[in-house]
């Protein structure tokens, strides 16, 4: 009986033994599983990927092909989320309105108890004229989801109540924007005024801790500018200046194919937004340069030059050659091209004391030369916006409507290449809308103008007078 006893116990033992091996076997192969792992993951992260081989042209335009149409997909199926968000809005406000009526008929209702989070940015715009109602106000409408214009503001208020008739039924006109900033809601002001009070208004708005959209020029001169600047560095807060052109996409396809060197180096560049008969606001603020800070050159040409420069690399001027003409100013022969020609107020017993014209070459850092022609009015056949570009592999043309691509083949065949991306989306719209992406947080955008952007370019106008005030002189871009 004793020797059963001791029996079962070595036989205990034993099993106890087998089963602590089999545990310690099963944690050295456990931490051996883990090494192998971490081999293995080393070995991924080091490895040489193998280089794929390269696609056919038939792969290549499948591709390409397959890409477009998940493209037009993708823009579809947003619309479709759009119309469904629309519609629950508009459901949501029609159920709203019930229960507040059935509230108002108990005598239970409390406006406290109604108010919904409203996540949209509050905005006011400042300036209700012919910029305003010709591109921000529908701008604003259509992204009525993510912005909700509570204040209009105009020195003259039939303007603005034209305004909130048309586009905001809800929301306050003022004719002066102080009041409107008494209104704590708004975070994002639109500044649509006259060039001369640009640099006022934004100052005061960044100071009071708004974000502000400003219209283009950013301001009268460069000085004025970086008041502007300088409010928006101190505060924190965003300062855009519109740049529409930057949104045309036959633009952004030629900006892409520099970035890529398919031009390679761009050496030499030839820019013009010329009109036969346009000038804006004869006798008003427009030809008034203490209000305006000048004609042709300030209001379009500044456009041309950016958009320039943007496609260019943004390289450093350096210097400039320039002259100015104001040819026009005596005569009575009426604007007949440029819708443009017909915005602000005329005044025929105001001043005319700005350039109709302006012509001349910008030096770069790198050694590129830009050469450019602006006017309001010139004897030409017709109106005519432009950017020619010169590289050392090859060559392009900007137009509105289209890009022309100028290239040798491997065989040193000369070929043009005609490339129509423009779909003729609105530039102003698609600017505010990046600015409502940025401050709302999207994912994957970035702002399209920076402040750093505008003082090169106001420093490179400045620079284009003093040089016009000397006869043509080269003068330094500061």
């Amino acid at each position: 009986m004793a020797e059963n006893d001791n029996t079962r116990a070595d036989f205990n033992e034993i099993a106890e033994q087998t089963a602590a091996f089999a545990e310690d076997a099963a944690e050295v192969a456990e931490d051996a599983a883990e090494e192998v792992a971490e081999v293995a993951e080393v070995a991924a992260e080091t490895a040489v990927p193998e280089v794929a081989a390269k696609p056919t042209r038939r792969q290549k335009k499948k591709a390409k092909k397959q890409a477009k149409k998940d493209k037009k997909a993708a823009k579809k199926t947003a619309k479709k989320e759009r119309k469904v968000r629309y519609k629950e809005e508009k459901i949501a406000a029609k159920q709203r309105k019930k229960a507040i009526k059935i509230a108002k008929k108990n005598g239970t209702y409390r406006k406290e108890d109604f108010e919904e989070p409203d996540g949209r940015i509050k905005v006011g715009i400042i300036g209700c004229g012919a910029i305003a109602s010709d591109y921000h106000f529908a701008a604003f409408a259509a992204e009525k989801l993510r912005a909700d214009v509570v204040g209009l503001c105009d020195t003259k208020a039939e303007r603005a109540v034209a305004a909130k008739k048309k586009y905001f039924p809800d929301a306050t006109v003022y004719t002066d924007y102080h009041q409107l900033f008494e209104d704590e809601s708004i975070t994002l002001i639109d500044i649509c005024t006259p060039n001369y009070q640009h640099a006022d208004m934004a100052v005061d708005a960044l100071l009071s801790g708004r974000n502000v959209i400003c219209e283009a020029p950013d301001a009268v001169n460069s000085e004025e500018a970086e008041r502007m600047y300088a409010a928006a560095r101190s505060s924190g807060m965003r300062l855009t200046v519109i740049r529409n052109d930057r949104f045309n996409e036959n633009a952004e396809y030629l900006r892409d194919l520099i970035a890529k060197g398919e031009l390679g180096d761009i050496y030499d560049v030839k820019c013009s937004w010329v009109n036969r008969r346009g000038i804006p606001g004869r006798g008003g603020w427009f030809t008034t340069k203490e209000l305006s800070g000048g004609g042709a050159l300030i209001d379009q040409g500044a456009h041309i030059l950016d958009l320039a420069m943007w496609m260019m690399g943004d390289p450093k001027p350096v210097s400039v050659s320039a002259m100015t003409y104001n040819c026009f100013a005596a005569t009575k022969v009426p604007n007949t091209s440029r819708k443009g020609a017909r915005r602000g107020d005329p005044d025929p017993n105001g001043i005319d004391d700005v350039e109709d014209m302006a012509v001349g070459a910008v030096t770069f850092e790198n050694g590129a030369v830009l050469q450019f022609e602006f006017s309001w009015a010139s004897n030409i056949y017709r109106e005519r916006r432009s950017i020619d570009l010169r590289g050392t592999r090859a060559g392009a043309k900007w137009l509105p409507a289209r890009d022309d691509i100028f290239y040798e083949t491997k065989k040193g065949k000369q070929k043009t290449r005609s490339v129509q991306k423009q779909t003729f989306r609105n530039g102003h719209a698609a600017h505010i809308h990046n600015v409502l992406d940025v401050l709302l947080g999207e994912e994957e955008v970035l702002p399209v103008y920076d402040i750093d952007e505008g003082s090169r370019l106001m420093n490179l106008v400045d620079a284009i007078y003093r040089s016009a005030d000397r006869d043509g002189a080269e003068v330094s871009v500061v």
